[in-house]
């Protein structure tokens, strides 16, 4: 049995609409970057510190410059 692989977690520049943080973050967790784009947009609607998150991890996680 093969352990999975761990993959940091930073800003996916290659594949970055805005920042890369809904990218990095699909990547990390093995998620559609789309679907997770998509879901955040429609979290935007809803009362809560969504867009201020998004801002902090633009801050706080490293730019993935691997490529």
């Amino acid at each position: 049995m093969t352990s999975p692989v761990h993959r940091r977690l930073s800003r996916d520049s290659r594949h970055a609409v805005v920042a890369g943080v809904c990218a990095g973050l699909a990547r990390r967790f093995g998620l559609s970057r789309n679907g997770l784009r998509v879901a955040f947009v429609v979290s935007c609607v809803l009362p809560g510190p969504q867009f201020l998150a998004y801002l902090l991890l633009w801050v706080l996680m490293p730019r993935d410059d691997r490529y």
